[in-house]
């Protein structure tokens, strides 16, 4: 991912504008994180910072041993979120600093990632948006069916079809979403219209290039 900070989605509300105008917007809690090691060009072949998120508490054991020796050797208290982010100048950061919001600013187009919300097992109907078969003449067990599929003497189904089966929970990257305000204090991002997944969820906000 490109240079960005992690974040909750806290929900959605309504704010109004300076000309009176009322919009949606989305709410994160976006950081404090902290730079948990570096990527370095001359070592790594690329440059790039990982980034914490949540710390935890080591004594509870919610942290795994290869993990908390990973932590240790960096020198930094664990983290309940890991992710790497590209820095083009990393030179300015080192293993320890607390990034905040102050990385953005308002109207400012950034990218937002994050994992749609679940819908568990479903059929093909409501997954794929089908429109179903006939519901009269007699087909009282049909219309909810998914139908042919195609395939009449390969002896297997091919990949790829649309059938039933776990609906949402899948990676999505919204783009171009507009920076409506920034709270410093709180560590808030209000953006313009809506993000994929459900309150609480993990997100990364990523610049625009």
């Amino acid at each position: 991912m490109k240079t960005g900070i992690l974040g909750k989605k806290v929900g959605m509300t309504n704010i109004f504008l300076e000309n009176g105008d009322a919009i949606g917007v989305t709410v994160l809690k976006a950081g404090p994180c902290i730079v948990v090691n570096k990527r370095e060009k001359n070592k790594d072949q690329y440059d790039a910072l990982q980034l914490g998120f949540i710390s935890i508490d080591d004594k509870k054991k919610k942290v795994s041993k290869p993990l908390k020796g990973y932590f240790e050797k960096q020198k930094v208290k664990p983290f309940r979120y890991v992710r790497e982010f590209r820095f083009e100048d990393i030179e300015q950061y080192e293993v320890g600093k607390e990034l905040k919001v102050d990385l953005f600013k308002e109207g400012e187009k950034v990218n937002v990632i994050g994992f749609s919300k679940g819908r568990g097992f479903a059929g093909s109907i409501k997954r794929h948006n089908f429109s179903g078969g006939p519901k009269t003449h007699g087909q009282k067990d049909y219309y909810r069916a998914t139908g042919s599929i195609g395939a009449t003497d390969a002896a297997r189904v091919f990949k790829g079809q649309k059938l039933p089966g776990r609906m949402g929970n899948e990676k999505v990257k919204t783009k171009n979403i507009e920076i409506v305000k920034i709270d410093l204090d709180r560590n808030l991002i209000l953006l313009k219209g809506a993000i994929p997944g459900p309150n609480n969820a993990l997100v990364a906000v990523e610049k625009v290039s």
